[in-house]
């Protein structure tokens, strides 16, 4: 399973905008995605409720897991690009 740690870019960490965004983004990716700070509990990147429970904050780091599939480092990638823009500019 393809996995990356990633700093939140957003100014005001992952509140509404970039939560959404990236709920958005994990669900269209047809594989299961966990997000969480690393050597925590992950939660499911689909839910914007477990998302927006995180607390995550500009600067911290999430650790981003994909399941294996055909499209894996793609559905990564794109979901860090996310993570790692300032939303709130």
């Amino acid at each position: 399973m393809p996995s990356q740690i990633v700093a939140v870019g957003s100014k005001v960490g992952l509140h509404a905008r970039p939560a959404s965004l990236l709920v958005k983004a994990a669900a269209a990716a047809g594989l299961a995605v966990t997000i969480g700070r690393p050597g925590e509990k992950a939660v499911n990147a689909a839910s914007l409720l477990s998302v927006l429970a995180l607390g995550v904050k500009n600067g911290d780091s999430i650790e981003v897991v994909v399941a294996d599939g055909d499209n894996a480092d793609s559905v990564l990638a794109t979901l860090v690009e996310i993570i790692a823009t300032d939303h709130d500019e």
